[in-house]
């Protein structure tokens, strides 16, 4: 069974080959990967204030004590 259009698949095959050639390498996953070391705590700013609760959280059911 040959097929007839075989001619037809080949220059078609060799005019995307010449307009578009090889693709390129594969990008290896350890090229696309940036690692950064973590910023140190920041205790001054992670420390958790019982007493500045309220400055950062208002609500108004809460301050009528619904």
């Amino acid at each position: 069974m040959s097929d007839v259009h075989e001619p037809e698949h080949q220059a078609a095959q060799d005019v995307r080959q010449a307009r578009f050639g090889a693709l390129p390498d594969r990008v290896a996953f350890e090229d696309m990967v940036q690692e950064t070391p973590a910023l140190p705590a920041n205790q001054a700013v992670d420390s958790y204030d019982p007493d500045g609760v309220g400055v950062r959280f208002s609500c108004l059911a809460a301050d009528l004590g619904l």
